[in-house]
């Protein structure tokens, strides 16, 4: 079911109809053969779609001042370097441009965005707001059309092979202008007869192949995909194999310079690309020129600017410099102040809170001192305990053998030898810790009776 659903929504996307019912009675009438549904319903439309594919007017016929332009390309010298404009799809166009295609991936060729505007003629096109609803191939579903030709087409020729690029067409035809390079695009069709041979002796031939991945630009795609049958509309590919030689225009246009259709020599190719690419090098060689003195242009300009800025940024810094100059004397002689009450309020308060937690202290050894009592005399009931601190001074004590270990913490803390209350009462042999948990327990209960060596571990 999930199979039908996708077929169905993949077939919606393509055609732009958006009644369900009868695009299942069109798959149903195809035997839910996608690709046969597809190709069908393009047929019954081609009429119309042709007049979104190229301009046949006489106009659209190039003079000798009409070549490439403000695309970075300069007139031709030679008429015959361009001799025909084509206008591409809309959705070629936009795909650059991110515009997201509603059809869902199933691995099928779809050839979507092209039909928008024939749907239109009839009718069948429209989405809300007159909008067309055959939404156009996005950049990242034409690049993916076009890394699966590359890595069949390397796949079925392994060794000698043009390069073509793995990018959506206008991808392609930017790296063309940017390199200054004119753009070879070949439409393969799987299943014309004339492919195998016309790729293995021709396009893949060692001279045919090294002079095109030399002097050109290399894009290539599937007729079946969305691009590729687009682009054959477009360039009116009537025999395949097809070839053609293009560059940027203006308007949304490319220069078709040449075109070959139908089985090719590689004699006949080679000699082909040489004349075109020896009719188009003032072309390029004037676009190149162009382009490095718009380049020194700009550079000249943002050096100028450079200097002006730095100028200016320089008379600013030192205005600025002696503002804040003034501002950081002003403000070092406010915090010094600030600074010096401050520490005077700490080092009365540090005097103040020491005063009070030695008077504390005090106190606390005073209470701790009158709460032990009268030290007991020797006897077998009197434990004598030894204390030793960190420092090694030593203490010694008598205490009744019923008195608590707190009586012993107690006894230390009243001697005042520490400056730390975080402390544990240790015995040497055997080593006992003697913490808070067993301070209730008698000097007898302890062990320690009768005599006891301690030291104080800090925690």
């Amino acid at each position: 079911m999930v199979y039908v659903a996708d077929k169905l929504a993949c077939f919606q996307a393509v055609t732009g109809l958006e009644d369900p019912d009868l695009c299942t009675e069109i798959l149903q009438a195809h035997g839910w053969d996608l690709e046969l549904a597809i190709s069908s319903f393009t047929s019954s439309n081609q009429s119309s779609a042709s007049t979104i594919t190229s301009d046949s007017d006489p106009r659209d016929s190039l003079d000798p001042t009409q070549s490439a332009s403000s695309s970075g390309l300069v007139p031709a010298p030679n008429p015959s370097i361009a001799w025909k404009l084509v206008t591409l799809p809309f959705s070629v166009i936009s795909g650059s441009l991110g515009l997201v295609s509603g059809a869902v991936g199933l691995g099928l060729w779809a050839a979507g965005g092209v039909l928008s505007y024939s749907l239109g003629m009839i009718g069948l096109g429209q989405g809300r707001g007159g909008e067309s609803s055959a939404r156009l191939v996005s950049v990242s579903a034409a690049a993916s059309e076009a890394m699966e030709f590359v890595a069949a087409f390397e796949r079925d020729y392994p060794t000698t092979r043009p390069n073509f690029v793995g990018e959506g067409f206008m991808d392609a035809l930017q790296r063309s202008r940017n390199s200054f390079k004119l753009l070879f695009v070949y439409l393969h069709s799987p299943d014309h007869p004339d492919s195998p041979v016309f790729c293995g002796r021709t396009l893949c031939s060692e001279a045919v192949a090294a002079f095109v991945n030399e002097n050109f630009v290399a894009w290539g795609a599937d007729i079946r995909a969305s691009e590729g049958f687009k682009m054959s509309n477009s360039l009116k590919a009537s025999r395949f194999p097809f070839c053609a030689v293009v560059m940027p225009t203006t308007n949304q246009r490319i220069a078709l310079l040449q075109q070959v259709e139908g089985p090719t020599s590689p004699e006949e190719m080679l000699t082909m690309l040489q004349k075109v690419l020896e009719e188009s090098s003032p072309v390029l060689v004037a676009a190149r020129l162009d382009a490095e003195e718009r380049r020194n242009n700009m550079r000249l300009r943002q050096e100028q600017d450079a200097a002006y800025r730095a100028a200016l940024e320089a008379d600013q810094a030192r205005e600025r410099q002696r503002r804040e100059e003034q501002e950081c004397l002003e403000r070092e002689a406010a915090e010094a102040e600030q600074k010096r009450k401050e520490e005077e309020e700490a080092h009365e308060r540090a005097a103040r809170e020491a005063a009070e937690k030695e008077a504390a202290r005090a106190r606390m050894r005073e209470q701790k001192a009158l709460s032990l009592g009268d030290e007991p005399e020797k006897g077998p009931s009197v434990t004598q305990v030894l204390v030793r601190f960190p420092t090694g001074e030593r203490k010694e004590r008598r205490f009744h053998s019923t008195a608590t270990i707190q009586s012993v913490y107690d006894y230390v803390d009243s001697l005042g030898c520490l400056e730390v209350e975080d402390y544990s009462l240790v015995s040497n042999f055997p080593r006992v810790t003697y913490g808070r948990d067993k301070q209730s327990l008698s000097l007898k209960e302890a062990g320690l009776h009768p005599q006891a060596s301690l030291f104080v571990e800090l925690n």
